[in-house]
């Protein structure tokens, strides 16, 4: 069977990619702190015996929009947004130090900091923060936690981590969707960091544009599996060519 069945598959495939991760996008449009996945074609020549006349279409991730999504003020005291590119630093669910921009922060019924997803947040020394119970906290702009019981004096208890990703050692996006440097070596606190307050970070979703590329890559998909329609009737064509007794 002509090799053009197998390039318009290929083809139909990168499509297919392209509108799951078109899709999750979209999914994620009201997620705090969540960066778009990106996503791109590369063609690659199908080698074999004689002249080269074939290419697949292959899907590629380059990464991610590392770009600020849109600051929804909520007014809430443990709600924060990192200024400029600083990350907050969590415990992953396979113990490892892991990175997020949601800064919607709440401490659970043991005293310990998480964000409003469960994950344990960290300290500037890359341990969970533990707060007294019953107390009330508050943030500071450097990430400062301070609790206050009762009527005795307020006392820090903690700060949150924020980590700098540095262009030598980029983040990744992992698995389950938190980011981690490239090397897996966490990355040093960022004293300089700072946070506005009462603030979160939304997706950078852009849900029009990602609308349109997922009709874009439909009728992508349509086309490649015409293609393949096609290479299918042509060789049946010429297999009746050959069988016929002349």
């Amino acid at each position: 069977m002509d090799r053009l069945i197998y390039t318009a598959m290929t083809g139909a495939n990168a499509a297919e990619h392209r509108q799951a991760i078109l899709a999750n996008n979209l999914a994620n449009v009201s997620t705090n702190g969540f960066r778009a996945e990106l996503y791109t074609y590369r063609s690659v020549p199908v080698r074999g015996d004689g002249a080269t006349t074939r290419v697949m279409g292959l899907e590629a991730t380059p990464g991610f929009l590392d770009i600020p999504g849109s600051p929804q003020r909520t007014g809430r005291a443990m709600d924060a947004m990192t200024t400029g590119n600083a990350w907050f630093a969590v415990q992953g669910l396979d113990g490892t130090e892991a990175y997020t921009r949601n800064g919607s922060f709440e401490v659970d019924a043991t005293g310990l900091v998480k964000t409003n997803t469960g994950l344990t947040v960290l300290s500037d020394g890359g341990a969970p923060i533990t707060v007294p119970p019953g107390a009330e906290v508050t943030l500071g702009v450097d990430g400062t936690l301070t609790a206050k019981l009762g009527n005795q004096p307020s006392a820090g208890v903690g700060r949150l981590k924020l980590a700098t990703p540095t262009a030598e050692d980029p983040l990744k996006r992992s698995a389950d969707g938190l980011f981690r440097t490239t090397s897996g070596d966490p990355i040093a606190n960022d004293a300089n960091a700072r946070v506005q307050l009462g603030v979160i970070e939304g997706s950078n979703v852009n849900a029009i544009e990602t609308m349109v590329s997922m009709i874009q890559a439909a009728r992508q998909f349509d086309a490649q599996t015409k293609m393949m329609t096609t290479a299918e009737a042509d060789d049946r064509s010429a297999a009746q060519l050959l069988s016929m007794q002349g």
